[in-house]
């Protein structure tokens, strides 16, 4: 799953991103409204943190332009105005939800997820393909109900894989997807990574499950 940030308080932004990795998010930061306006508008997000009081466009039409640019991910409101008013205007420019700072980690993540399962591509928060399955709520994958002892980027790709069953993925819309931008990469990452995947999968006697399609990337058998 994989997360776009917009908040301008750089200590509170590396906060929250190093919480929402530690639960497998891919995380990218941006710190005013344009850009993130722009970041969101051409990227592939599952779900938008949008702060309110931001430099260049505040979050208040960076959420109602998106919106009228047809961009439905959903958006979370994160912000220190905690007036009826606001979180009334926040709700009709198209957020989704609102979250007033201070706020609880807990509170933040539980909110995500019931964001993202609100989503109809996501099917709840168990997903499941064939023996495999994904329990984003515990945070744990398990094959043919054995837990897997996966990294947090084997995961998230593992995730990935599964909520698009029967599809092929390139490369690149994994990586895409399961990796930040500013994260260092070499060229075969995804391979490795999947590499991995397959052993861990294969370990727990399932064989072949993730089939490579020569020449454009991956497909996990549904």
């Amino acid at each position: 799953m994989r997360i776009l940030l917009v908040e301008d308080n750089r200590k509170l932004a590396g906060y929250i991103k190093k919480a929402l990795k530690k639960e497998s998010y891919a995380v990218d930061c941006v710190y005013d409204g344009g850009s993130g306006e722009e970041r969101a508008a051409i990227g592939d997000y599952d779900l938008v943190i949008l702060d309110i009081m931001l430099p260049v466009k505040d979050g208040f039409h960076v959420c109602r332009d998106l919106r009228e640019r047809n961009v439905n991910m959903p958006i979370l409101l994160l912000t220190a105005r905690s007036d009826l008013e606001d979180r009334v205007e926040g709700l009709d420019c198209g957020a989704d939800d609102y979250l007033v700072k201070p706020f609880e980690l807990e509170e933040l993540l539980a909110r995500l997820r019931a964001l993202l399962r609100r989503q109809p591509e996501k099917k709840g928060e168990i997903l499941i393909a064939g023996d495999v399955s994904v329990d984003n709520a515990c945070h744990v994958a398990r094959n043919g109900g054995d837990p897997l002892q996966l990294t947090l980027k084997e995961y998230a790709v593992l995730d990935y894989l599964v909520r698009n069953k029967g599809l092929v993925l390139t490369r690149n819309q994994i990586y895409n997807h399961c990796w930040e931008l500013t994260e260092s990469s070499y060229s075969n990452v995804v391979d490795a990574v999947i590499k991995q995947l397959r052993k861990k999968l294969n370990d727990s006697k399932n064989q072949n499950i993730i089939k490579t399609v020569r020449g454009v990337g991956y497909k996990l058998q549904a």
